[in-house]
């Protein structure tokens, strides 16, 4: 499951429940001493989204949260593959410590007695020696770091998959008819809104074109996303929707062949089209130093986004719910760590107003630890009720990644304490594909039109399809 809308383990219609006095108050998996970079590991080459430090205090720990992401990783291997490197650097740097005391190399001087020239091969010898087994361990050690997942937040319901994600609460109300709903396809074909029969002759199974209104509707609500987001001092971006795959990698979205299986890979290989503009907008401060007076840096990015969808099946992959192909308004957020659980709540509040200025009636979802992407340490799901299916259907997401991107890419901010890393969080503002259908099935008519909501009537010349 990866961070956004549209991911393949998302839009289940799944059981879920509500404990008594359900609370997610705190930050309590993360104290901010767990966050500074480690200097003695900095100048490292481990590809760290975990901090390694953090890893060898806290074992138990970490066992237990990569256990409730349902991952198995070897902790215990990992541990012991990062104290022989540590002994072999340290053995490394001894020797060439001793290599030092001898100034230039004994056998380039000319005055260099026997003894000193073969005590100078003697160490180069034994440092060629040492280091391709440092090499095989880094990379050993390596691997096993890019399996590690984001721990899940104390607060995150412990489960094993969708089943047992935690429903908060339910807002607005569900439309009442005096007819029977019909589902979005077939009020869409029949205005001619969706043609999904001319994509798939033109580019396969799963696309489609937006026309007419549709297409207007989905410039509405680019439009009705970023006045409402600029107010609240979120940065309008249109981000490049192609990245290097480095760039992929250290967003933690192809860690795993399942995640690879996700994405469009280009040119051997070289890049890759994004999935969501996450993935695009966070490399944006990699190996940058921020002024704390800069955060929260919020943006706001609309983009085209591409997934292979490998896990969709059955009806889902008819009409626009899960296609290769969506556009897609969404926020990105860089804060100081303690600011992070509060920033989270934010994104979901805004993910709320918008919901709430389209009248869509709603139920908010806390994920289980099963259930969140890896990056992820906590998220939100908004599930919009779609009367023509007759079930709540993901329409929205927010996560907080905590440092677990910032650490790979370098993102940090200087603070009093010192430099720190920073937090990254990211939430849905509209997958412009499932908002229209929600607002075709919601606000359907007798006659087979469809009203356009209030919000969105100052963007468009229309106030009713069909």
């Amino acid at each position: 499951r990866s961070c956004g809308v549209g991911h393949a383990a998302g839009g289940r219609n799944r059981h879920r429940h509500r404990p008594p006095d359900y609370s997610f108050d705190g930050l309590p998996q993360f104290k901010r001493s767990d966050f500074v970079p480690d200097n003695a590991t900095a100048k490292q080459k481990i590809k760290s989204m975990l901090d390694i430090k953090f890893i060898r205090d806290n074992p138990e720990k970490v066992k237990e949260g990569i256990a409730k992401k349902q991952v198995k990783v070897d902790i215990d291997r990992l541990l012991a593959l990062d104290e022989a490197r540590r002994g072999s650097l340290q053995k490394i740097e001894s020797l060439r410590a001793e290599q030092n005391k001898l100034g230039k190399p004994a056998f380039a001087k000319a005055t260099a007695g026997k003894e000193d020239i073969v005590k100078a091969q003697g160490i180069k010898a034994e440092i060629k020696n040492l280091e391709p087994a440092l090499a095989d361990t880094e990379k050993e050690l390596n691997s096993l770091m890019r399996q590690l997942p984001n721990l899940p937040l104390d607060d995150v319901p412990v489960g094993q998959d969708g089943n047992d994600n935690v429903v908060l609460r339910e807002e607005g109300e569900k439309p009442k008819f005096d007819f029977e709903p019909k589902d979005y396809m077939t009020i869409a074909e029949k205005l001619d809104l969706i043609d999904v029969k001319r994509a798939a002759k033109v580019s396969g199974t799963r696309f489609g074109y937006l026309k007419g209104e549709a297409a207007m509707l989905e410039i509405a609500l680019i439009n009705l996303a970023f006045d409402t987001l600029i107010k609240e001092g979120f940065m309008p971006v249109i981000p490049p929707v192609v990245i290097k795959t480095e760039m992929m990698e250290k967003m933690g979205y192809i860690d795993t062949e399942a995640d690879k299986a996700e994405r469009y890979f280009l040119k051997n290989g070289e890049f890759v089209l994004v999935g969501t503009s996450e993935q695009s907008i966070g490399p944006m401060h990699q190996d940058e130093v921020l002024a704390e007076k800069e955060l929260p840096k919020r943006y706001a990015a609309f983009s085209t986004c591409f997934r292979e969808e490998a896990g969709a099946y059955g009806k889902d992959t008819k009409g626009i719910l899960r296609v290769h192909q969506f556009d897609k308004v969404e926020m990105f957020s860089i804060c100081r760590p303690e600011k992070s659980k509060e920033e989270h709540l934010f994104l979901l509040k805004m993910e709320e107003r918008l919901m709430q200025l389209l009248k869509l009636p709603y139920r908010v979802v806390h994920l289980s630890s099963g259930d969140i992407s890896r990056p992820s340490a906590s998220t939100f799901d908004i599930e919009t009720w779609l009367p023509g299916q007759g079930q709540y259907r993901e329409t929205h997401s927010a996560s907080n990644c905590t440092d677990f991107q910032a650490r790979r890419l370098n993102i940090r901010y200087r603070s009093k304490r010192g430099v720190e890393f920073v937090h990254t969080l990211n939430g849905t503002a509209f997958a412009i594909g499932r908002m229209l259908i929600a607002i075709i099935e919601n606000y359907q008519q007798k006659d087979g039109s469809v009203k356009v909501p209030k919000a969105l009537q100052k963007y468009t010349w229309f106030k009713k399809i069909g």
